[in-house]
């Protein structure tokens, strides 16, 4: 057994080995594995594992930092050496090219969870799920984070693009969060520097990287927190395809409509491009049937576009972040 274990081992190893020669960036692996560690490092990963949807191509170097410090060193690493890198949360916003993306991957993810409760303040980072810490909330009888209970990416991403769901935005309890700038400097915004918009942030606007964020919150009844929660979550499950892998509403809502019923309207329920299909449940989001590709999707989000634009005159924007390699 010790020896059969060992051969699998040691074929891991050289898979991995031919993976790194293959995918370039020879100058800085060894630097990034002296950070990061080489346990947190995987070389042309398919990038369809770490999002919603399923899709993407894969990455030439994913890694998963263990804490901020890490992070900050990767970046600085990658800068240093021109190496061009992309900071991803849990890919539930994102779709990624067939192709991948070309250089380093970093995510920000489950290591980087950490957080503090402090009265009616919590601190935390930038890769706790926002799901969870609308839990942690509800433990410490704290109201105000119900909204985000189905929301199921993470703070830093939902920073990035002020996200929201039934009448509640991080806008709203947001009070200041710590970040790395584009010239790698740590800094901090504090309230209205956020720059918070409708699903956009300062981030958006002008580079940078979300570390930690601090939440003000108020004192509530534990028990009407978790009904709220419950209610939102039955209603969320009522409403969106969560069976089938997407990325939630694809298109952001224009000014004086709704996006489903227009794409509805357009007779587009169920319209399938390859494998990605309109959901029948929620127009509004797009739904990969199993076999999509990343084409499949960008193609059906481009039809979608052009039937709403020449049905009503409203141009949709997708509120889905595209990237990767054309």
């Amino acid at each position: 057994m010790s020896n059969e274990y060992n051969l699998i081992k040691a074929g891991a190893n050289i898979k991995n080995i031919e993976k790194k020669q293959s995918c370039g960036y020879e100058e800085i692996k060894y630097e990034l594995e002296k950070i990061a560690g080489i346990e947190n490092i995987k070389y042309c990963e398919p990038l369809k594992n770490h999002t919603s949807f399923k899709v993407g191509g894969p990455a030439d170097i994913f890694i998963t930092p263990r804490n901020v410090s890490h992070v900050i060193d990767i970046v600085e690493v990658c800068k240093s050496h021109g190496v061009p890198f992309f900071i991803m949360g849990n890919g539930t916003n994102l779709i990624v090219r067939d192709k991948g993306i070309r250089g380093v991957v970093i995510k920000i993810g489950e290591y980087l969870n950490n957080y503090h409760v402090d009265g009616e303040v919590i601190e935390a980072e930038a890769g706790i799920l926002l799901s969870d810490l609308s839990k942690i909330a509800c433990e410490n009888s704290l109201t105000g984070l119900e909204f985000a209970c189905g929301i199921p990416g993470t703070l830093g991403g939902a920073i990035v693009m002020n996200a929201g769901a039934y009448g509640g935005e991080m806008k709203d309890v947001v009070i200041s969060t710590h970040y790395l700038n584009n010239e790698g400097e740590l800094k901090v915004a504090v309230g209205d520097e956020h720059l918070f918009g409708y699903r956009t942030s300062f981030i958006q606007k002008k580079g940078g990287i979300v570390l930690k964020t601090k939440l003000k919150l108020r004192i509530g009844d534990k028990e009407l927190i978790r009904q709220q929660m419950d209610i939102l979550n039955e209603k969320r499950a009522k409403s969106q395809p969560l069976e089938m892998p997407s990325a939630g509403s694809v298109f952001k809502r224009p000014p004086g409509y709704f996006t489903g019923p227009l794409i509805e309207q357009c007779g587009l329920k169920g319209y399938s491009i390859g494998g990605a299909q309109v959901s029948t449940k929620h127009c509004g989001f797009i739904v990969n049937k199993g076999n999509a590709s990343a084409s499949d999707i960008i193609a059906l989000i481009k039809f979608v576009q052009d039937k709403v634009k020449a049905e009503f005159g409203v141009h949709l924007e997708p509120e889905i972040k595209i990237v990767g390699e054309e």
